[in-house]
C-alpha cells in the first residue's frame, strides 16, 4: 500500500515513521510512505502557500491552487492504481475503526494536511472525502495524519498476525475488557480471580461482561 501525505512540515514525520509497526511494514515492503511538501507547488518567488481570507478575521488560509497542484502531481505519479484522497478538516466525518479497515484495503491513500486557520473550502471539491479525528482543535493536520497512518498500517494484510487485529478494541462495536499481568497483587490491587482460574469459558464470560459496547 502507498500512503502519500501532503504537508507543509514534512520534517514532522521523519522520526515518527521510523519506529514500531510502521517501520516494520515498510521493511516488509507492505507499506510505502510518500511525504510531499506542499510548498514545492507554490509558483511565486516567495513560495506563498497561504493568504488572507476574503471574509476577514484572524489567521491565514491555505491556497486552493497550491494544494490542487500538489494533488495532481501525486496522482500523476501513480496513474494506474486506484487512489482515494482525504482532507483532514474539522468539518469532516469523525474517523473510526471501520474507516481504518476500508482505507487499509486501498492501493493508494492520499492525506492532505491543513494548517494555519484551515484551507480554502474549495479544496473539499478536489478530494474524495473530508475526515476529522475528533471535536477539538489542533495546530494542523500532521498529527491526525500520523494517527490515521498508524491505524491503517496495522490493518494491512501481512503486517500483523490476523489474531492481533481480529480480537481487539472496536471489533464488533466493543472496547476490549481490561487486561492484567504480573505481579498478581500490587499495592493491594489484585488481578480478578477468574483470570487466574485457567477456565476458558469463565474467562471468556468475564471478558464479555467487562467489554464496553460502543454506542
Amino acid at each position: 500500500m502507498l500512503i502519500s501525505i501532503l504537508t507543509l512540515f514534512p520534517e514532522m514525520f521523519v522520526s515518527t515513521f521510523d519506529f514500531s509497526i510502521i517501520k516494520h511494514a515498510q521493511e516488509k515492503k507492505l507499506l510505502n510512505l510518500n511525504i510531499v511538501n506542499i510548498r514545492d507547488f507554490a509558483i511565486d518567488k516567495y513560495k506563498t502557500v497561504d493568504d488572507h481570507p476574503y471574509s476577514g478575521g484572524v489567521g491565514m488560509i491555505m491556497k486552493v491552487d497550491v494544494i490542487d497542484r500538489a494533488l495532481e502531481f501525486v496522482k500523476a505519479k501513480h496513474p494506474k492504481i486506484k487512489t482515494k484522497s482525504i482532507l483532514l478538516d474539522a468539518r469532516g466525518k469523525t474517523y473510526n475503526q471501520d474507516m481504518a479497515k476500508d482505507f487499509s484495503q486501498l492501493k493508494h491513500l492520499i492525506i492532505v494536511c491543513g494548517h494555519y486557520e484551515g484551507v480554502d473550502h474549495r479544496v473539499t471539491n478536489l478530494v474524495d472525502d473530508v475526515i476529522s479525528i475528533g471535536n477539538y482543535v489542533l495546530t494542523g493536520g500532521e498529527i491526525p495524519a500520523m494517527a490515521i497512518t498508524d491505524s491503517v498500517t496495522r490493518l494491512i494484510g501481512g503486517v500483523l498476525k490476523p489474531i492481533a487485529t481480529s480480537d481487539e478494541s472496536f471489533t464488533d462495536n466493543e472496547i476490549s475488557a481490561p487486561q492484567f499481568t504480573r505481579p498478581e497483587i500490587y499495592k493491594k490491587m489484585s488481578v480478578p480471580i477468574v483470570l487466574l482460574s485457567g477456565d476458558p469459558k469463565k474467562i471468556a464470560a468475564w471478558k464479555k461482561l467487562n467489554s464496553k459496547t460502543i454506542k
